[in-house]
């Protein structure tokens, strides 16, 4: 089976690299070069890191690298594929050109998925003249490690492609979960109001960040503090999802805080940017709490 996957970003070159490890044939596209060339970067050190402890073969690290060839070509990269993977930026309409494109240049018989954590899957099949063969795989970050795949099936998604497609996902020792279309899915549905409602209660002065974060951690086991895990998705992901969920149900739980509004406006979106409730300057292994949030 031929795997093409589409932006090579952190998700796309996570993905690719779980399906290269498991002896999948890679296509990994992207419109610049460079961004290929960090990412292939970026899958070998993943290996080496698991080499190191022992995970891995320094043969199988080798083996899975050549199992991947990189495009700047969508036609050429997914011309042989069976299944293309589509990871680019978490935009409607850039998705949308895609899966137009993508019903021009695959077989007909290729299964078209996304890897979108919010973005409506029947709206995407509906741009494609194969909407049972469109489903969204939404892997979780970062994907070499992170076991799960939300499975979503569009409006149309056929039972044949989604029980392709959970059975693929636990051939890749991923645990696939099942989900219906609707806004948010499943993950994103639950998770982006809590983040939300953690932003409230720094907004609104009730706790600072560490304070809210260790409630979260010591109090409900959460490995990881809900602004924290915003901070690692990025503010502007965080706050994209909370406007479809918003603009989805037209329900005002989901109206984003009016505090993630000016932070992503001001251009802190969290690890990405260095600074968003916390400030990463210094890596991200210690926490220090941004200067804006320190108490006086």
């Amino acid at each position: 089976m031929n795997i093409a996957v589409i932006g090579s970003g952190t998700m796309g070159n996570g993905i690719a690299h779980v399906f290269a490890q498991n002896n999948f044939s890679v296509a990994l596209i992207d419109i610049s070069q460079d961004s290929l060339t960090k990412a292939v970067g970026t899958i070998s050190k993943n290996l080496d890191r698991m080499v190191a402890k022992g995970t891995v073969t320094e043969e199988q690290k080798t083996e899975t690298l050549q199992r991947i060839s990189t495009f700047t070509d969508l036609e050429e990269g997914v011309k042989e594929a069976d299944l293309v993977v589509e990871a680019a930026t978490e935009n409607v309409d850039i998705k949308l050109d895609l899966f137009r494109q993508l019903e021009q240049f695959t077989k007909p018989s290729c299964i078209l998925a996304s890897n979108t954590s919010s973005i409506s899957i029947t709206k995407i099949a509906s741009v494609t003249k194969r909407p049972d063969k469109v489903i969204g795989m939404h892997f979780m970050n970062p994907v070499p490690v992170m076991k799960l795949v939300e499975v979503i099936r569009g409006y149309s998604t056929s039972d044949e492609v989604t029980n392709q497609i959970l059975e693929l996902s636990k051939n890749l020792g991923k645990i696939p979960a099942e989900a219906n279309d609707y806004p948010g899915f499943v993950a994103n549905r639950i998770l982006m109001p809590m983040i939300n409602e953690a932003i409230y209660s720094l907004y609104e002065g009730v706790a600072g960040v560490e304070e809210i974060d260790t409630i979260m951690k010591l109090g409900m086991a959460h490995p990881m503090g809900p602004l924290q895990l915003a901070d690692f998705i990025g503010l502007d992901v965080c706050l994209s999802i909370l406007r479809v969920l918003h603009d989805g149900f037209g329900n005002p739980k989901y109206a984003p805080c009016p505090l993630l509004v000016n932070m992503v406006q001001a251009g802190h979106k969290g690890v990405k940017s260095g600074q968003g409730f916390y400030s990463y300057s210094h890596g991200t292994k210690d926490l220090v709490v941004a200067d804006t949030f320190k108490k006086r």
